[in-house]
C-alpha cells in the first residue's frame, strides 16, 4: 500500500482531529479559569477553523481513488464522497455556532473536540469503499454521537437518552458486523466492488440464503443508523433528551453520512453491472445463470429499501400528529424524511440520476434541521420547555426568530419556492422516471400524502407562534452569533428554493456519471 496516498486522502480527517487536540490544549491548559462564554466562544471559533481547514484539504477536484497493496478500493474521492464531506464540514461548523449561548455545560472544549472526532467519522464513512473502513467509520462517528448526547450531565433526559441511544446503538452494531461477516463469507473480499463482482457470478449464489440473511442485517444496521422504522426507537428520545446544539449535529451530519455510505454501496453495484460507465471498469462474465443471480439479489434489496420507507413515512408523519415536544415531533418528522429517501435508494440500482436526487435531499434536509433545533433551542432556553405552548405568540416576543421558523418549517413540509419543495420535487421525480406507473405511481402517491399530513403537524407550531396568544409577553433575547447563524440559514432555504438550479448544478459538476 502507498501510504503516501492514503495519507494524503485522509488529510481532512486528520486536519479535524489536530484541530480537537488544539482545543483541548487551549481550553483546558490555558483557559481553565475563564469565563464560560469566552471559552465557548474560543472553542467553537476553532473548531469553525478546523472545519475550515479540512475542506480545504478535501481532494474533491475530479475523481480519484486510494487502493491497497492488493489492488483493492478503500477510499474514494469526488463523487457523491466530495459532496456528502463538503456537507458534513459545513453543518458541523453551523452546529458550532450554535454554541454561542449554550449553558448545558462547563466542559466545552470536550464537547467541541466530541463533535470534530465524529465528524471525522463522517468524512471516513463518506468515501469508504470498503467494509473494515466502513464500520471504523461508523463506530468513530456513533461513540461520538453517544457521547454528545449525554453531555447535560445536570439533565435526567440527557443521561436517559445517552444510555437508549447507546444500547440500541450497540445492537445495531452487532447485526451490522454479523452482515458485514457473511457478505466476508460469501465474496471472500471486503471490498465493495469485489463483493458486487462476486454476486455476478455463480458461485457466490450457491451460499444464496446466507446473503439474504447478511442483507437483512445490513439493512438493520444501516436502518438504525437512518431511523427508519423499524429501526428507530432511538430518535424520539436522543433528539428530546440531547442538547440542542448536539441534536442538531445528530440530525444533520449522520444523516449525510450515513446516506452517503448507501450511496455509494449502491454505486458500487452500478460500477460493477454497467449502470455507470466510469470511475471504474471491471471485466466480468456475463451468462444467463449470473444475470439471473444478480436479478435475484437486485430485487432482493430493492424490496427491503421498498418496505422501509413506507413504514418509516406512515410512523413518522402519523405519530408527529401526537406530540406536544418539538423536539420529538422533529424526531418522528425525521423519521419520515429517511423514509422519503430511502424511497429513491429503493430504486437506485436502476437509475443512478436519483444519487442527485437523494444528495440534494440530504444536504437541504440536514440544513433546515440545524436552523430547526436552533430556534428550538433558544426558546427552550427562554422559557424552559420545547412543548408547544412555550412557541406562543413568538412573533411578538422575537420577530425574527418567528420569520426563521415559519421559513425553515414550511421548507420541511415541502411549501414553494423554498428548498424542501424542490427536495421532494427531484427524488419523487427520479423514481417516475423508472416506474412512471404501478409501485413508483402508488410509492410517490403515498410519499406525497405524508407530505400533506406532516403540513399540518408543522403548522401546529406555526400557529402557536403566529396565531395564539402569548402567556407571557416577554421579548426573548438571542445570541447575535445564533442570530446570524439562524439568518443565514433560512435565507438559504430560501435562495436555494427560488434559485434550485445552483445546487442541482454544483453536485452535478461533482458527480459525472449522473
Amino acid at each position: 500500500m502507498n501510504f503516501a496516498d492514503l495519507f494524503r486522502a485522509t488529510l481532512p480527517e486528520t486536519a479535524l482531529e489536530i484541530a480537537a487536540l488544539v482545543v483541548l490544549v487551549v481550553d483546558l491548559g490555558f483557559l481553565r479559569k475563564a469565563a464560560l462564554n469566552l471559552r465557548v466562544a474560543v472553542a467553537a471559533l476553532l473548531g469553525v477553523a478546523g472545519c475550515a481547514a479540512a475542506l480545504w484539504m478535501l481532494p474533491f477536484q475530479g475523481l480519484g481513488f486510494v487502493y491497497s497493496g492488493t489492488g483493492e478500493l478503500l477510499l474514494a474521492s469526488g463523487g457523491s464522497s466530495a459532496v456528502a464531506q463538503i456537507g458534513i464540514l459545513l453543518l458541523t461548523a453551523l452546529t458550532l455556532l450554535l454554541l454561542a449561548d449554550s449553558t448545558f455545560t462547563r466542559h466545552v472544549g470536550e464537547y467541541v473536540a466530541v463533535v470534530l472526532m465524529a465528524a471525522a467519522g463522517g468524512l471516513l464513512i463518506s468515501a469508504a469503499q470498503d467494509l473494515l473502513v466502513i464500520f471504523i467509520g461508523l463506530e468513530l462517528l456513533s461513540l461520538g454521537l453517544y457521547i454528545l448526547t449525554a453531555f447535560a450531565k445536570k439533565s435526567g433526559r440527557s443521561a436517559e437518552a445517552a444510555m437508549k441511544y447507546y444500547l440500541f446503538g450497540g445492537m445495531s452494531a452487532a447485526f451490522l458486523l454479523f452482515g458485514f461477516s457473511y457478505l466476508y463469507g460469501i465474496a471472500g473480499s471486503t471490498n465493495l466492488h469485489q463483493i458486487m463482482l462476486a454476486m455476478y457470478e455463480w458461485n457466490a449464489f450457491r451460499a444464496a440464503p446466507l446473503l439474504y440473511v447478511s442483507l437483512v442485517m445490513i439493512a438493520a444496521g444501516l436502518g438504525f443508523k437512518v431511523a427508519a422504522v423499524p429501526f428507530h426507537l432511538w430518535a424520539p428520545d436522543t433528539y428530546e433528551g440531547a442538547p440542542a446544539p448536539a441534536a442538531a449535529f445528530i440530525a444533520s451530519v449522520s444523516k449525510v453520512a450515513s446516506f452517503a455510505l448507501l450511496i455509494s454501496i449502491s454505486t458500487a453495484a452500478m460500477h460493477v453491472f454497467g449502470g455507470l460507465n466510469a470511475m471504474v471498469t471491471f471485466e466480468v462474465h456475463s451468462g444467463a445463470v449470473a444475470t439471473q443471480n444478480y436479478l435475484g439479489f437486485a430485487v432482493s434489496w430493492s424490496m427491503i429499501l421498498a418496505v422501509l420507507p413506507v413504514a418509516s413515512m406512515v410512523l413518522g408523519n402519523l405519530a408527529a400528529l401526537a406530540q406536544v415536544s418539538v423536539r420529538r415531533l422533529l424526531a418522528y418528522s425525521a423519521i419520515a424524511h429517511a423514509g422519503y429517501m430511502l424511497l429513491g435508494l429503493a430504486y437506485f440500482s436502476y437509475t443512478p440520476r436519483s444519487a442527485e436526487a437523494i444528495l440534494y435531499y440530504v444536504l437541504t434536509y440536514g440544513l433546515t434541521t440545524v436552523g430547526a433545533f436552533g430556534v428550538v433551542g433558544v426558546v427552550e432556553r427562554a422559557t424552559g420547555s420545547d412543548r408547544l405552548d412555550a412557541f406562543l405568540g413568538l412573533h411578538k416576543r422575537n420577530p425574527l426568530l418567528a420569520v426563521v421558523l415559519l421559513v425553515l418549517f414550511l421548507s420541511l413540509a415541502g411549501i414553494p419556492p423554498l428548498v424542501g419543495f424542490w427536495a421532494k420535487f427531484n427524488l419523487f421525480a427520479a423514481v417516475l422516471q423508472v416506474y412512471p406507473t404501478g409501485a413508483g405511481l402508488g410509492l410517490v402517491v403515498l410519499a406525497v400524502g405524508m407530505s400533506a399530513v406532516s403540513l399540518y403537524y408543522y403548522l401546529q407550531v406555526l400557529k402557536r407562534a403566529y396565531v395564539m396568544s402569548a402567556v407571557d409577553d416577554t421579548p426573548i433575547a438571542v445570541h447575535p452569533v445564533t442570530l446570524a447563524v439562524l439568518l443565514l440559514v433560512a435565507t438559504g432555504a430560501v435562495l436555494l428554493g427560488c434559485f434550485p438550479a445552483l445546487l442541482q448544478g454544483w453536485i452535478a459538476g461533482f458527480y459525472p456519471g449522473l
